[in-house]
């Protein structure tokens, strides 16, 4: 081959892989666990499991304990201390809003809010940030009590898919029913897998699934909510995706327990779930 020949091969070559180089290109992750209700202890183990396996599975994490008024974070500090052993530094904080929002792709909560005295992760403008650069073509995630969050915010419930109603207590050996064994988040799961977490159940409103693509849920048999608890129509959802204008939304209920985030199994669920809302695996989201 001549020298001429050699450089045009190489040429092409370096053409064809350009967008598969730029397709490798890690995500870029927000992991928000500012927690203004109840702090869960596994905030910090979901820090450590996404900081260590997230650029293994293609994303790099950003992790934010604070994203209320700098004003208070001194109080949340030492509130953050007594649930976790460690403290928030002003490196641990940000605001989400429509400016630092560009510098991510997917947004994963694992918040709570007080809801008595508005604790909550976003502002209501924020929030409308949030659901903004969704539909603009960004991803959203959420992890357990994403769920029991933002509940006087409507745009909130409607974003995630549903508002927490509560749980029994302690952590409950259930079986995983598989809705869709081909979506990616379903990654890690058999149908009727035993898996042990605490589940929780959903109110009436607004989940439904005629705007949810429901991945996995409860068999109703493996599982005993209690009197106060249990669903009329024994739908014990447990993750779910949805479409929301040009972007879209993924939701796990399992992370409470710090065994949870070591578990490969939910690894493999969560990082199928982000790569669908990221948009690297494709993937029927079913919403109407």
């Amino acid at each position: 081959m001549s020298v001429r020949w050699l450089c045009a091969a190489v040429l092409v070559a370096a053409a064809l892989a350009g967008p598969a180089a730029a397709a490798e290109k890690n995500k870029r992750l927000l992991l928000v666990t500012h927690s203004g209700g109840f702090i869960h202890k596994s905030v910090v183990d979901a820090e450590k499991v996404l900081k260590e396996v997230g650029p293994k599975n293609g994303y790099d994490v950003t992790c934010w304990r604070y994203t209320g008024d700098p004003a208070g974070l001194e109080k949340y500090s030492e509130r953050f201390r007594g649930a976790t052993g460690l403290t928030v530094e002003k490196e641990n904080t940000g605001r989400v809003n429509k400016e630092t929002l560009k510098n991510f792709d997917v947004v994963l909560f694992f918040t709570t809010s007080d809801h008595q005295k508005g604790n909550d992760p976003v502002t209501a403008d924020e929030l409308k940030d949030l659901t903004d650069w969704v539909k603009a073509g960004g991803a959203f995630a959420g992890t357990h009590c994403a769920t029991d969050t933002l509940y006087k915010e409507s745009p909130y419930g409607e974003l995630i898919g549903a508002y927490f109603k509560g749980h029994p207590s302690g952590l409950q050996d259930i079986k995983v029913k598989v809705e869709d064994s081909k979506h990616p988040a379903a990654a890690g799961f058999a149908d009727g897998m035993p898996y042990k977490d605490e589940m929780y159940i959903f109110r009436d409103e607004p989940y439904s699934r005629d705007k949810l693509h429901v991945i996995f849920s409860i068999d109703p048999a493996s599982f005993k909510p209690g009197a106060n608890l249990a669903r009329k129509d024994n739908d014990y959802a447990i993750s779910w995706t949805r479409d929301v204008g040009k972007g879209k939304v993924f939701y796990t209920s399992f992370g409470h327990a710090p065994e949870v985030w070591k578990d490969a199994k939910f690894q493999s669920h969560l990082f199928g779930g982000l790569d669908w809302a990221t948009g690297k695996k494709a993937a029927d989201a079913g919403s109407k």
